[in-house]
């Protein structure tokens, strides 16, 4: 079954991108207008995290958002017979940022949203920095679309890492002088009795708290980073040091500079973040106080704002 369904994608990706593209907006128009996929919560996502723009502004960002979710995945299906030179010729980026860091001998960590097109932005990091990159990854149900997405992801030398499995597979490379590690940070942790509680768009929200805790651990700088679009399949990826030494820092602070970091990126550019997914989908207790880190008090009351509108 692999073969037949890589086979008929890889033919499919031999397209030109115009031809490809047209796909793209014949599948954006059937997902939004026609099946409404997950309409209900972009419109609630989009009302939270931007209450200060009208509802036929937050349409206007939907309507792209949608675009850019089909293009993410056309330009993916691309990669399956593009190489090294359509990624490169396609994502610029900040990488020097990289380069300083190995060229004095230190590891790096960078924590990434979801933030459109992350599987391009990863490849052309992995192609043009000079660190090992190792990427955790969190493996498909389908078991041949996982196969897929391992063989696309690795393409440009980069090291996956199951996130079932990371501390034990991180003993591997822990030894490695020198390792990128990218984590894609604003993931909804799967238990959030053990999760970093803060407000999101002013919401009570559960952040991994992993991330934090290995940075400061290994006391390994860590790079924000985001990515825009500058035309249509093609992106610049911007990086800077967020904490070049996060042992020194106070816990929870790296965290919440993260979520300030995410808010500013994703009021920049509304239509470039995953809006199909419900971010605030755990409900806050007060039962989770002692996991509570940011500067307001935690609110009194249990939040899900998913419960009576969907």
């Amino acid at each position: 079954m692999y073969y037949l369904v890589y086979g008929f994608l890889y033919l499919v990706s031999l397209l030109p991108m115009w031809m490809l593209y047209l796909v793209s907006d014949l599948a954006g128009w059937v997902i939004f207008r026609v099946f409404g996929y997950r309409t209900k919560v972009v419109k609630m996502n989009l009302a939270i995290a931007l209450p200060d723009k009208t509802e036929e502004e937050r349409e206007q960002v939907a309507r792209k958002f949608y675009r850019n979710f089909t293009d993410t995945f056309i330009e993916t299906l691309k990669l399956l017979s593009a190489g090294r030179k359509f990624v490169t010729k396609r994502v610029k980026g900040d990488f020097h940022v990289f380069d300083e860091l190995y060229d004095r001998g230190l590891k790096c960590q960078v924590h990434l949203g979801h933030n459109f097109n992350w599987e391009m932005g990863s490849l052309a990091v992995g192609y043009s920095c000079k660190f090992t990159m190792l990427a955790v990854y969190l493996p498909l149900n389908n078991k041949v679309m996982d196969r897929i997405f391992l063989r696309l992801r690795t393409r440009a030398g980069s090291v996956l890492l199951p996130a079932t499995d990371m501390r034990r597979q991180m003993l591997k490379h822990g030894r490695d002088k020198q390792y990128l590690l990218a984590l894609i940070a604003d993931q909804v942790p799967a238990n959030v009795g053990r999760a970093w509680w803060l407000n999101f768009f002013g919401m009570p929200s559960a952040f991994i708290p992993g991330p934090e805790k290995g940075a400061r651990a290994g006391n390994v700088p860590v790079v924000f980073v985001h990515i825009t679009k500058e035309k249509r399949g093609h992106y610049y990826v911007h990086a800077h040091v967020a904490a070049e030494t996060p042992a020194t820092l106070p816990e929870g602070e790296l965290t919440r500079q993260y979520r300030d970091f995410l808010e500013r990126v994703i009021h920049q550019h509304p239509d470039m973040w995953l809006w199909s997914h419900r971010r605030w989908k755990k409900s806050w207790q007060t039962s989770y106080e002692s996991q509570w880190i940011d500067i307001p008090p935690p609110p009194a009351k249990s939040v899900n704002p998913y419960v009576s509108t969907l």
